[in-house]
């Protein structure tokens, strides 16, 4: 129990002692070129909180959409294998079916548009 207790209070103590080094070493100065946001190498413009057009969220949400459905594609080349390669085959045609119908509805409702 003793060595037990002694590596508790050692592994303690060197936590204090490296977290107490960290911030006498790490003492910062910042400056106004680093307290300055960064936009990819030039200086900012206007204001970062402009609002923008729904349409980046909708076109980030179906890509997350049918990214995730062609995900139920991957496990195919073992599905193949099985006893029976037609059902396999069928439901795959169905997955495919119901991504392209997909498709097609949001490009016939405009959710692929940029413009307005």
């Amino acid at each position: 129990m003793n060595m037990l207790t002694f590596m508790f209070s050692l592994s303690l103590a060197l936590s204090a002692i490296l977290t107490a080094l960290n911030f006498w070493l790490a003492q910062m100065t910042p400056d106004s070129e680093k307290l300055s946001p960064y936009e990819c190498g030039f200086d900012p413009l206007g204001s970062a909180r402009l609002p923008f057009s729904i349409r980046f969220f909708l076109v980030a949400i179906l890509f997350l959409l049918f990214d995730l459905e062609i995900a139920l594609l991957l496990p195919l080349p073992w599905a193949i294998q099985l006893q029976s390669p037609l059902l396999t085959l069928a439901w795959t045609a169905a997955i495919l079916l119901l991504l392209t119908l997909g498709l097609a509805y949001e490009w016939a409702q405009g959710g692929l548009e940029w413009a307005e």
